[in-house]
Parts: structure tokens; C-alpha cells; sequence
């Protein structure tokens, strides 16, 4: 895909009286990291979840790897193939093992046979460094593997698109570097990511793009040396308080 992976366009969305997203619009590069910033309730994770459709947004429009998100008549299924998501909350299944939580969706939705499913769960659980985690029940992995555990199941479906929500912010600091570094790895390899960082420092080091969120807008965008030199007192008020 040559053009953008992901388009946002003048996005709006309200929850009752409250305009969490009030004319949203950025652009996603194919390969690239962007990273979405901004205080508590200033649209970050409500502009993710309507790119993943798990909120309709109420106007403007998203498009995610040529799906039209704001399509009421889109086929989800074709467009979760193509997006994955992880939350703070790792989600795994707890009465499944990780291997059996890893192969669950390629053998449902993908119809993949169990041996060539297997064989997935593997390599992507080497890929976040939980190869001898394949058999171990889910509470009997630290918070750290359990998010890795939850990576390596988007992972498996093969999405264009990984988009991550605060996924260390209910981690302590050792088991957020493992997290940050499968991450790091992930960039490395060329999946376009968008995230919400509960870490500054990590967002600019990864990030090929910055989103400043600020009253529902998309206030400043730009590389991530925007952050050292913002061009809006708000960005630069953020950065105080947060650095």
C-alpha cells in the first residue's frame, strides 16, 4: 500500500452532551509509528477505538487498509483481519492456555487447520520472547508476559495495522521495559503502529509521528521534535507536566 494506511477526516464523536472527538484529522504512513498524546479525556483512546469500530463515530470519516470504518454497512470481520488492537487489560482467556488463546481466532476466523495454527502461535510467541510460555496458563505468567501473551495474539491474525492502547500502564517499571521492547522490535520490523503511550520518553523515541490531542482536537501534529519545540502553549504546557 502506497498511500496512507490509515486517514482520519474531520472525525466527530459524542458520548451523550460530551463531544469527545470534535473534527479529528490525521494521516498514518505505511511502515510508520504514530504515537497519540494529550491529558486524560482529551479524545486519545476514543479516537482508537473508533479507527478499530468499536465506536461509531457520529460524523466525518476513517479509512483503515481501504475499509471505510464509517461505513455502516462495513464487514467487520474483513476489517478486524487487517487490525489489531491491544488494551491495558491483557484479556487473555483464562481457562485457555497461551498457545490455545494465541491459535483461537486464526482457527475461527482464519480457518486455519491446528498444526499450521500451532506453527503461527510459535513463531509469534519467539517474537516476544515467550517461546517456553506456550503450555503455561495465563495467571501463571507475570503482568509483562501476559501483555506479551496478548501482542502475541494480535500478532498471529497478521494485521497491516497494530494500534495500542496505554498497553503498560498497569505495569510496574521492569515489566514495562519487556513490553516496550517487543514494541520496539515490532517498529523495527515495519508494522504501522498507533498508540497511545502511557510513556513520554518511549513516544519519542519510537514515534516517526507525533498527535498532540487537545479539546477533542487534533491540536499539533508533526515529527516528534515537536515535543522539544511545541508551536502551541498548550503542547508545551503537556510537555511540563509530563517530562
Amino acid at each position: 500500500m502506497s498511500g496512507p494506511v490509515v486517514i482520519l477526516r474531520d472525525v466527530h464523536k459524542s458520548f451523550g452532551p460530551i463531544h469527545v472527538l470534535n473534527g479529528v484529522s490525521f494521516e498514518v504512513a505505511p511502515g510508520s509509528v504514530t504515537a497519540i498524546i494529550g491529558r486524560s479525556g482529551s479524545g486519545k483512546s476514543t479516537a482508537l477505538r473508533c479507527i478499530d469500530r468499536l465506536e461509531r463515530i457520529d460524523a466525518g470519516e476513517i479509512v483503515v487498509c481501504g475499509h471505510l470504518v464509517s461505513d455502516p454497512g462495513l464487514v467487520l470481520r474483513k476489517l478486524r483481519l487487517d487490525v489489531g488492537m491491544v488494551f491495558q487489560s491483557y484479556n487473555l482467556f483464562p481457562h485457555l492456555t497461551v498457545l490455545q488463546n494465541i491459535t483461537l481466532a486464526p482457527r475461527m476466523v482464519k480457518r486455519l487447520g491446528r498444526a499450521e495454527a500451532e506453527a503461527l502461535a510459535e513463531r509469534v510467541l519467539g517474537q516476544v520472547g515467550l517461546a517456553d510460555k506456550a503450555y503455561a496458563w495465563p495467571e501463571q505468567l507475570s503482568g509483562g508476559q501476559q501483555q506479551r501473551a496478548a501482542i502475541a495474539r494480535s500478532l498471529a491474525m497478521e494485521p497491516k495495522v497494530m494500534l495500542f492502547d496505554e498497553v503498560t500502564s498497569a505495569l510496574d517499571p521492569e515489566l514495562t521495559g519487556e513490553v516496550l521492547r517487543v514494541i520496539e522490535d515490532l517498529a523495527r520490523r515495519g508494522m504501522t503502529m498507533v498508540m497511545v503511550p502511557h510513556e513520554m520518553g518511549f513516544a519519542r523515541r519510537i514515534a516517526d509521528q507525533i498527535v498532540f490531542m487537545h479539546e477533542g482536537r487534533a491540536w499539533e501534529i508533526g515529527h516528534p521534535d515537536i515535543v522539544d519545540a511545541p508551536a502551541t502553549p498548550d503542547l508545551r504546557q503537556f510537555v511540563g507536566s509530563v517530562l
